[in-house]
């Protein structure tokens, strides 16, 4: 089992930029695939970012692809999300994710509290 605690939310402005830290217990953090989504209330959690075990393989959401960058450091025990250039739409409770072996946008097994992300306008 892996758990994950998420860090780094906040309020910013739009064109902004905020970075989103997940740390994660246990010592076979790197047999996980790791993932970022994201839920609005009232609304279905979205697929944000994804990342494969050695970092190699990454997959965005059309939506964020070219302003976010997902990265890991497997020595670190901690996966990242860089957001640049944010926009209101950008707001939501975000949730780091972990499933084992397969990079995907779906399917993970184990998730965070979430972090709470504002942007505005």
């Amino acid at each position: 089992q892996v758990q994950l605690v998420e860090s780094g939310g906040g309020l910013v402005q739009a064109g902004g930029s905020l970075r989103l830290s997940c740390a994660a217990s246990g010592r076979t953090f790197s047999r996980y695939a790791m993932g970022w989504f994201r839920q609005v209330p009232g609304k279905e959690r979205e697929f944000v970012a994804a990342i494969s075990l050695s970092g190699g393989v990454t997959k965005y959401a059309d939506s964020v692809k070219g302003r976010f960058t997902i990265s890991r450091d497997n020595a670190q025990n901690t996966v990242l999300l860089q957001m640049n250039s944010l926009k209101p739409e950008d707001t939501a409770v975000y949730y780091c994710a972990a499933r084992l072996r397969v990079l995907a946008d779906s399917g993970y097994d184990y998730w965070g509290q979430g972090t709470q992300v504002t942007v505005s306008s």
